[in-house]
Parts: structure tokens; C-alpha cells; sequence
């Protein structure tokens, strides 16, 4: 006989953590199924691995552009190491025994679907009142002719290895690109971006992909960007990537960073009626995908970020409790931790327009506005951009290129998110000298 629970979860990196934890606290009982590590791609191979890497060459940065430092040096075993502890040298026994400690049963495998209500994993039936997918994201491998011939690495080997490539291409230039690229290239590797569209982190305003090129380029990382990737062969030790403009670049490790896709295939998602659109389960404003039938995080497709994983493990989590809670995606943050730093939110003034706003924009250079960059370094940077609608007198965009922008983006997401009436936010004071004071510079020349 099938074991009974209340709820079960499929995927346990951060958006199943939160709903388990929240269903566990609320008095359900739950069976967690994970087939490889509890806290999923996020706590192993992608943002706490990959920001740990990032810190030590970003303090070498943040000592070359201060006044009156030295540069300190980089000792490789020691981040590594230390890297190696922030992922708990990819072993999950102490996250099992604390699941097992609040009363949860915890099931590595591959779970399926197999009908309402149940779930196959390992050959054995749970049965659930309510069923929680949050089986994330996998790679996305753009087809390139001998690329099984060459050393690839997706976001797991970059972030794990010890050791750094001479030569590496990395093919694409979103967030993971262009994060992988700048502590690749200040740990010692020759770095190319390949990007297929025209431009760096082409989602976000084109200013903003502008910006980070040119940071990254002065620091010797070659961009190309309109290219594709066509072909790869052996090169001795080495490899040789040909573009699909006949250029050909030399290179040890082809770093796949080109995207990700919901990782629904072989879920049985027909058992319960539900069909994945463009591979994404789809889900209601609760977070519901069919009756009792949850969806959250990447296997939605609706953001791809560890943060919308757990505020949707929450609402599910809320809406099984029987807490009536909808989700609301207004004013998402949106960073990238590059130097400086990418910070985003809300619409860009291209979407804002083709959603019918009459829009309002104004673009700070924060050198020429503010005191901050200049107590923080020699030779300041930063920008800030807002976009408003100017009927109804709110922000509804933001975004930044400059130091620590992923800190100070919450306020303008906080704005977007609460409607806060622009002249509401001109007569908020901030703390001198911050890079928050920029808001209100920014926020004047906002013609309404």
C-alpha cells in the first residue's frame, strides 16, 4: 500500500526548500524527492558557487581603482577551498537529516507523476493531496557542429573546477556569460564572449549591454557579439571554435552559458492533464498548474531566478495552507554580479511602450550627480536610468550599471512593486553620501 502525505515535492533546490519548509511549519506532512543534491543547481554549481568566485578578484578590483592601496594577491587553493566549503563539497547529508529532524521523509530519486494525486520514485508510489514541482532548469546547449569533440563546460564544471583554463570561449553573453567571463579572465584565463545577438545582455535596455562591454573589454575580455558559434575540432591540446562569419578562435574549454530551459521532460505532466508550454509548466496567479498540481521556480519558465523560486514556494506553499495569496512579478529584481555591477527591474522603455505607455525616462551619470563614486573609487563609475509612466505618475523601470547596484536596486523595486507616487518619492531623503542619493537626482529629471 502507498504511503499517504499531505504534500509531496518534486526538486528540492530553493524554491522546493521554501515550500516544503513553509508546508512542514504549517503543520503538513511532506516527502520530499530529490535525485541529486538538496538545495539544487543553486547551492551547488550556479549562484552561490559562482558569486563566491567572483568576491576575491572584484576586492583585487575595488584595491586597484581605490586611493592609496595596495593590490593584494589571489591565492587559487585557498578560494577554492573556500568555494568547496560554501557548496559543502556537493554532499547534502546534514540537509537530509534536517528534513528528517522536522518530521519530513526525504526520497533521492527520480520522482514521476503517474496519476492525481501520485508520484513514482524508485519503483515505489506516494501518494499526496497536493503535488509541488519544482524541478528547475538544465542547460541549454545551442547545436554546434563537434562539440562532443572539444573539453565543454556548462555552469557545473566552470563553477567547480580548480583549475583555469589558458584559453576559454565562453558561448553566450547573459548573466552567467558575463559573470563566468570576468572571474575567469581576472583569475588568469584569455577570455571570449561569443554572443549571438547584437549585444550583452540583450534582454535589458541596450545602454546597459553597452556599459558592461565596455568594462569588460578594458579588461582585456574580447566580446563578439552578432556571432554564432558554428563548428568546434581538436587542436592538440587545445580546441578551435569557427564562427559563423568563417573567424575561428582558439581556445582549451568551450564554456557553455547560453541560456536555460525548464527541466519538465519525463515528469508525467499528461497523467494530471497538464501539457508544458515551450517545455514550461503553466501555472495560475496561485501558482496552481492542475488540480492539485503545483508548479514553481524555472519549471514554470516565468523567471528564471533562485529569488522568484522561493517567493513562488511561498504563495503555493500559503495557497495549500489554505491562505488565499497570488503572485504578483512587478518589479522583479533582476542583477547580474559583475564590476560593476548590473541591476535591474521593471520594464525597459521599449516594453513599457509596447504594453501603450506615454513613458517618461531620464539617465543619470552617478560621477556627475552625486558624491558617493568618489569616496568609493579613484575613477568613478555608474549610472542609473528610470522609466515612468507619466498618466499615472509611477516608475514602472529601472536599471543600473555601477558598484554595488544589486544592493541599492530595492528601492526603485520596492516603488515599481508598491505604485509609490513619484512625488511621493521626491520627498524621501536618503542617507549621504550613498549611491541611493542618485535616486532623486534622477528622479528630477524625469520629464512629467
Amino acid at each position: 500500500m502507498a504511503e499517504r502525505f499531505d504534500a509531496v515535492v518534486l526538486g528540492m533546490g530553493p524554491g522546493g526548500e521554501v515550500a516544503a519548509s513553509r508546508l512542514i511549519s504549517g503543520g503538513k506532512r511532506v516527502a520530499v524527492v530529490e535525485k541529486e543534491l538538496i538545495g539544487g543547481e543553486c547551492a551547488y554549481w550556479a549562484c552561490i558557487p559562482s558569486k563566491t568566485l567572483l568576491r576575491p578578484p572584484e576586492v583585487r578590483g575595488e584595491a586597484r581603482r581605490a586611493f592609496g592601496t595596495g593590490v593584494p594577491e589571489l591565492e587559487m587553493e585557498a578560494i577554492f577551498d573556500y568555494r568547496d566549503y560554501m557548496i559543502r563539497n556537493l554532499d547534502d547529508a546534514a540537509q537530509v537529516e534536517g528534513y528528517e529532524r522536522q518530521g519530513a521523509t526525504v526520497v533521492k530519486g527520480a520522482g514521476k507523476i503517474v496519476g492525481p494525486g501520485k508520484v513514482e520514485v524508485n519503483g515505489e508510489t506516494i501518494e499526496a493531496g497536493h503535488i509541488v514541482v519544482a524541478t528547475g532548469s538544465a542547460p541549454n546547449v545551442p547545436p554546434v557542429e563537434g562539440l562532443d569533440e572539444v573539453t565543454v563546460w556548462t555552469n557545473r564544471e566552470v563553477t567547480t573546477s580548480r583549475e583555469v583554463p589558458r584559453r576559454a570561449l565562453i558561448v553566450g553573453g547573459g548573466p552567467n556569460g558575463i559573470e563566468a567571463a570576468q572571474w575567469l579572465s581576472r583569475f588568469g584565463s584569455e577570455v571570449t564572449i561569443v554572443q549571438s545577438a547584437d549585444r550583452l545582455i540583450d534582454r535589458e535596455d541596450p545602454r546597459v549591454g553597452e556599459l558592461i562591454r565596455g568594462a569588460l573589454e578594458e579588461e582585456g575580455i574580447r566580446v563578439l557579439t552578432g556571432r554564432k558559434a558554428a563548428r568546434a575540432r581538436r587542436d592538440g591540446e587545445g580546441a578551435v571554435v569557427e564562427l559563423d562569419d568563417g573567424a575561428e578562435v582558439g581556445t582549451d574549454v568551450v564554456v557553455i552559458a547560453a541560456g536555460r530551459r525548464p527541466r519538465t521532460e519525463g515528469l508525467g505532466l499528461e497523467t494530471v492533464g497538464i501539457e508544458p508550454d515551450g517545455g514550461a509548466i503553466p501555472v495560475d496567479d496561485r501558482c496552481r498548474a492542475a488540480e492539485g498540481v503545483w508548479a514553481i521556480g524555472d519549471a514554470t519558465g516565468v523567471a528564471l531566478f533562485t529569488h522568484v523560486a522561493k517567493y513562488q514556494g511561498r504563495v503555493a506553499a500559503d495557497n495549500i495552507l489554505g491562505r488565499e495569496r497570488r503572485a504578483d512579478y512587478r518589479g522583479i529584481p533582476r542583477v547580474v554580479f559583475s564590476d560593476p555591477e548590473i541591476a535591474a527591474c521593471g520594464l525597459t522603455e521599449e516594453q513599457a511602450r509596447r504594453e501603450g505607455m506615454a513613458t517618461a525616462t531620464a539617465t543619470l551619470d552617478l560621477s556627475r550627480a552625486i558624491a558617493r563614486p568618489y569616496t568609493y573609487e579613484e575613477d568613478p563609475r555608474g549610472t542609473l536610468s528610470l522609466v515612468a509612466d507619466r498618466k499615472r505618475g509611477v516608475l514602472v523601470g529601472a536599471w543600473a550599471v555601477a558598484p554595488l547596484a544589486g544592493e541599492w536596486i530595492h528601492e526603485a523595486a520596492l516603488a515599481i512593486r508598491a505604485e509609490v507616487p513619484i512625488e511621493k518619492l521626491l520627498d524621501s531623503v536618503a542617507q549621504f553620501p550613498t549611491y541611493s542619493e542618485a535616486y532623486l537626482y534622477c528622479l528630477e529629471r524625469l520629464d512629467l
